[in-house]
């Protein structure tokens, strides 16, 4: 075989191999047209082959649409609730009107002022005790020498919150939750401070006879919460249950009081003297206890003989009248006594003018 056909041979074998190639493999090649180059390779490509390509073309064009849209409708989604959170009904901070204007706290507890501030963002916060204008705090630090005050922020409910620790009467008033904006905004809080009664009942003096039993009642009154500890003080000392059967302390909840009771029994001399009730965190109230014996009139005017003008006989009925059980037996004596004091004054008038 020549060379030239050789060649020839390979040159037809390689450009049918590129027909092939051009045509994607899968269509049949066609002759190409009168006039046409001999490059010009046409190829018969199936309906098929022709709708699976466009099938690829479409769904990467449609995953393209919906990634652009997704995008766009994020970033509006994003973009409006920013709107809507600064651009809405206020621009900037403002007060959440929810929170009370009223704070009501007992004599000695902790009182606690909320003030909710919403998109504070970089303002600052300040407390001011009205009926003087001093600068109680500015966001967490204290410009006041009271330890007792004291702001802190409860992170999530934006609420800046005044503590008063052990609440005085002083204490109650109005108190300026103020924002540094220009001009300054202001939201107002009330602090009403509840002052508790505390009485011991019956006398200031209680005159009982030997070995008989006391019972020395201590009511709290107008008191939002019970007292953790109610303690009774003799004198100066404190007074513990240390005898079995001679002293009994007990306290209850009656209605909205608070009742404590110190019960002495068998009460002797030595269990004179001053009794004091004391609750926590609250005042106290005091009483004067005396155990006489069996001659208690002349004990009660030993306490009083050196009183100006008085008489034996007159202190004599006070004791008989503090000491009587009766309600009968007291407004008897009782009437004696006016009788007498009647007649020891008309006396006494008579014997000055005969003088």
């Amino acid at each position: 075989m020549r060379p030239s056909t050789l060649l020839d041979s390979r040159h037809t074998s390689n450009q049918r191999v590129m027909d092939v190639l051009v045509c994607g493999g899968r269509g049949t090649q066609k002759a190409p047209p009168v006039g046409a180059g001999a490059d010009v390779v046409l190829c018969d490509v199936s309906d098929s082959v022709i709708m699976r390509a466009c099938s690829y073309v479409n769904y990467y064009v449609l995953c393209l649409v919906c990634w652009i849209l997704l995008g766009i409708t994020g970033v509006s989604t994003r973009s409006h609730s920013l709107v809507k959170r600064l651009n809405g009904l206020y621009t900037g901070p403002y007060f959440d009107t929810s929170s009370p204007q009223n704070i009501t706290a007992q004599l000695g507890t902790h009182a606690y002022l909320p003030c909710k501030v919403r998109q504070l963002g970089n303002k600052s916060v300040s407390w001011i005790r009205k009926r003087d204008a001093h600068i109680l705090t500015v966001d967490r630090y204290t410009f006041i020498a009271d330890e007792r005050f004291q702001a802190f922020y409860l992170d999530g409910q934006d609420t800046w919150t005044l503590q008063v620790k052990y609440v005085q009467p002083r204490d109650a008033g109005e108190y300026e939750c103020q924002v540094s904006t220009e001009p300054k905004m202001s939201y107002f809080i009330k602090l009403n401070v509840v002052v508790p009664k505390i009485e011991i009942m019956g006398d200031r003096d209680i005159y009982v006879k030997t070995g008989s039993t006391v019972t020395l009642r201590c009511v709290i009154k107008q008191s939002l919460e019970e007292p953790s500890y109610v303690f009774w003080y003799h004198e100066s000392g404190r007074v513990l249950i240390y005898q079995q059967g001679k002293l009994e302390m007990r306290k209850e909840r009656v209605d909205s009081d608070t009742v404590s009771s110190l019960i002495i029994h068998t009460a002797r001399r030595e269990d004179s003297g001053n009794y004091t009730c004391s609750p926590s965190n609250l005042d106290s109230a005091s009483v004067q206890l005396h155990v006489l014996n069996g001659e208690h009139p002349a004990a009660i005017q030993r306490g009083i003989s050196s009183a100006p003008g008085g008489s034996g006989a007159l202190w004599w009925l006070g004791g008989a009248v503090t000491l009587s059980s009766s309600h009968g037996e007291r407004t008897f004596i009782l009437a004696i006594l006016v009788s007498l004091a009647v007649f020891v004054q008309t006396l006494h008038s008579y014997s000055g003018s005969l003088r």
